[in-house]
């Protein structure tokens, strides 16, 4: 039952959304479109984009780097008790 009345919200979805794509956008009344920014009220987008992933990138690095340091210790510890367990008389 669910799953008929899945498919059937899919299909009407699927059945509406060239319709809904292909509209012409209404603006509502009063509004003026804007073909041109003022010289003042411009914000350039590259450096905010750029310093954006240089901070990303960072991040990465820093999560990786520090989850190699936890993978080497986990490597060395795992490798003392070997080290231990062969020691050892069982």
């Amino acid at each position: 039952m669910v799953q008929r009345v899945a498919g059937v919200l899919l299909a009407l979805v699927a059945a509406t959304s060239p319709i809904v794509a292909f509209q012409q956008p209404t603006a509502p009344e009063g509004f003026v479109q804007v073909n041109e920014v003022p010289a003042s009220e411009r914000l350039p987008a590259a450096p905010f984009l750029i310093s954006a992933y240089a901070f990303f990138l960072v991040l990465m690095i820093g999560y990786i780097w520090s989850v190699a340091r936890r993978l080497d210790k986990v490597q060395r510890e795992m490798s003392d008790l070997q080290r231990s367990q062969r020691g050892s008389p069982s």
